[in-house]
């Protein structure tokens, strides 16, 4: 999934191919799948939750880029206006990746360059990195988790037309990450006072 390749071994050869592609999956929130619905009750017990979400690895979902928890939507009574269109989003996201191609000199993405070519093009504050690793560290992100921040994080930047990260970028990328919302306001807190001391949740 990440180097963008797959090999196959026989007894008597070895081949690799060019495997990149777009990685989607879905689960349900509970076993009966109404955990959180307004219309329908949740018979579900919080053992039987529990056992169902970790039959997805901790391993898998850190491969995953984007985490997010849906709700049903009614088309009827729901109101679309103010929603960006479509058009407008297929532009900004070609002109995301012409940023990105002049960037790192070729067509290559955020998600596909180098970590060592990311950080070095588009390095994160001091600040920035001190209370990324501090919130990680009581998330008990690992290392994969947190490059994989950086790098949405990047991205969403790119869409909104930033040079730079920006601390507004790494919260979105963070709400991306099902981060809990009173984690990321603490982030936003640490960036506005300067904060830097570790912060342990319960």
């Amino acid at each position: 999934m990440e180097n963008e390749k797959v090999t196959i071994s026989r007894v008597h050869s070895t081949v690799t191919y060019p495997a990149k592609f777009i990685f989607i999956a879905a689960i349900n929130p509970c076993p009966c799948g109404y955990l959180g619905s307004s219309d329908h009750y949740c018979t579900c017990s919080e053992k039987q939750i529990k056992a169902y979400k970790s039959r997805v690895s901790g391993p898998i979902l850190d491969r995953i880029d984007i985490l997010l928890s849906l709700k049903p939507v009614n088309l009827k009574e729901h109101n679309f206006s103010g929603i960006e269109p479509s058009e407008e989003v297929k532009k900004r996201v070609i002109a995301s990746r012409e940023r990105q191609y002049d960037r790192y000199g070729k067509e290559v993405c955020n998600g596909s360059v180098s970590f060592e070519q990311l950080t070095s093009s588009s390095p994160l504050t001091p600040l920035q990195q001190q209370n990324l690793q501090s919130l990680s560290s009581a998330q008990g992100f690992s290392n994969r988790v947190q490059i994989k921040i950086i790098r949405l994080a990047r991205t969403i930047a790119d869409l909104n037309g930033e040079s730079s990260i920006s601390d507004a970028a790494i919260e979105e990328a963070l709400v991306l990450r099902k981060l809990s919302l009173r984690s990321i306001k603490s982030f936003h807190k640490r960036s506005i006072t300067g904060e830097n001391q570790d912060v342990h949740y319960k």
